[in-house]
């Protein structure tokens, strides 16, 4: 009895140490990283503080803001000062149109002044124009906002799921080598075939390699998260919520025009505006006139002279009507063209937030009944392994019952963590859908 003890030890001993050199090997095969606990809560924050999307999506709407400043300065003059001269010798024209022959003449003028042209039709619609843009950037901001967020929140769920996937498996595959071994105590006691001790070492290998997948599963959805809050890539993202528990999110019910929440259509229709206040410079534009004022006052004279005091103003109150107008009527037709297709557009924006609602819906739905499915599985798989652990025990199940029942325990395991984070990521996404902001 002693021998079979001490053969127990030093078999179990050369395992764990077996363990031990392996995961020694992983560690220094793979780069030391610095853990970073996160929350739900937590990566919502830093999405929206870090992503590089948003962020994208942020400076084109200060780009926006910028042209729109610019757009309003249509109406400000331009002042202007210095020096100007002109210089003429040899032959030239006089009033009557005789050619003067010998001539020599110069002139020097230096002063400050004021010229504005000023285009009302352009000015007041172009403005309008450069705000309405800048409205549609800011409702994609928006959106994509929403679309960065909503993938960090899945990935999230990806991470927690296989996180806690590997810790179960961890728990799981401990439980498989304290069988294996007692197992082996009862095999060198003659009291269970050798096969049976081979059985329990394979289902502990096969657990270990299950387990290393989940990791590595881990691993992938760390450096993914990692990669959409823009931190370190040698960070690796752990979930503090020890639990995967569903979530229960406050939607509002959908409506036949729920399509005019969605940021999406709101900057289709500010872009649609744009386009037909653009026109509007092709067409009620034309009876605006175009204003043109100039003033300056300075010096003027010779160069070999005195200079005197010399003041003028000129202004000009015009109406432009192209041709082109009036025949081909090109501008419309272009502005027309695209009033088309922006329209086109958002009608193809209506069938895509209906086919997303839609599915939204299902996921939900479906994965809820998955989850309700999934959790009478687990509790049933958990007391058919509790009882095999024990008849095994007591030697009234044999091995290989104990091994089936781990493993219809484990797929149970496996099939609710999915449900929960299935049914969580559908919420989350069916609310995006409905055009409420995360």
């Amino acid at each position: 009895m002693r021998t079979t003890y001490l053969k127990h030890c030093i078999m179990s001993f050369l395992q764990i140490l077996g363990m031990a050199l392996s995961g020694i090997v992983i560690s220094i095969s793979v780069k030391a990283q610095e853990t970073y606990p996160v929350t739900l809560e937590k990566v919502m924050e830093l999405a929206v503080a870090n992503n590089l999307t948003i962020q994208e999506f942020g400076l084109k709407y200060e780009q926006a803001l910028a042209e729109q400043s610019k757009a309003k300065e249509w109406w400000l003059p331009d002042i202007y000062g210095g020096f100007t001269t002109h210089y003429l010798s040899g032959a030239a024209m006089n009033t009557d149109g005789t050619i003067l022959s010998g001539f020599s003449r110069d002139n020097l003028w230096g002063g400050l002044g004021i010229a504005a042209e000023i285009d009302f039709g352009k000015g007041i619609y172009q403005n309008l124009v450069a705000r309405q843009k800048a409205n549609a950037v800011n409702y994609f901001s928006t959106a994509e906002r929403d679309k960065a967020i909503l993938s960090a929140i899945q990935t999230y769920y990806d991470l927690q799921a296989a996180q806690l996937q590997y810790s179960f498996l961890q728990h799981l595959a401990n439980q498989s080598d304290s069988l294996a071994q007692q197992i082996k105590i009862q095999v060198d006691a003659g009291l269970m075939y050798q096969s049976e001790y081979l059985m329990s070492q394979s289902n502990f290998q096969h657990l270990k390699i299950t387990m290393l997948q989940a990791k590595s599963e881990w691993q992938k959805k760390s450096a993914q998260l990692a990669n959409q809050l823009n931190l370190d890539n040698n960070v690796s993202l752990v979930s503090a919520d020890t639990t995967l528990v569903p979530v229960s999110l406050s939607i509002e019910q959908s409506s036949e025009t729920g399509f005019e929440k969605r940021p999406e259509y709101q900057g289709l229709q500010a872009g649609l505006e744009s386009v037909q206040t653009l026109r509007k410079t092709d067409n009620q534009g034309l009876f605006i006139p175009k204003l043109k004022v100039g003033f300056d006052n300075g010096a003027f004279g010779s160069y070999s002279t005195p200079l005197y005091n010399t003041a003028q103003l000129n202004a000009s109150l015009l109406w432009n009507l192209p041709l082109g107008r009036l025949t081909y009527n090109g501008n419309l037709k272009k502005h027309d063209a695209k009033i088309a297709l922006q329209q086109n557009k958002m009608e193809q924006f209506k069938n895509q937030y209906q086919q997303e609602l839609s599915m939204a819906n299902s996921q939900v739905q479906i994965a809820g009944e998955q989850m309700k499915i999934g959790k009478e599985a687990l509790l049933l798989a958990s007391q058919a392994l509790n009882q095999s652990i024990e008849r095994q025990k007591s030697g009234t199940a044999r091995a290989f019952e104990v091994f089936q029942a781990q493993q219809f325990f484990l797929q149970a395991q496996l099939d609710y963590l999915n449900a929960v984070s299935a049914f969580n990521k559908a919420q989350f996404a069916l609310k995006v859908a409905k055009g409420e902001n995360l």
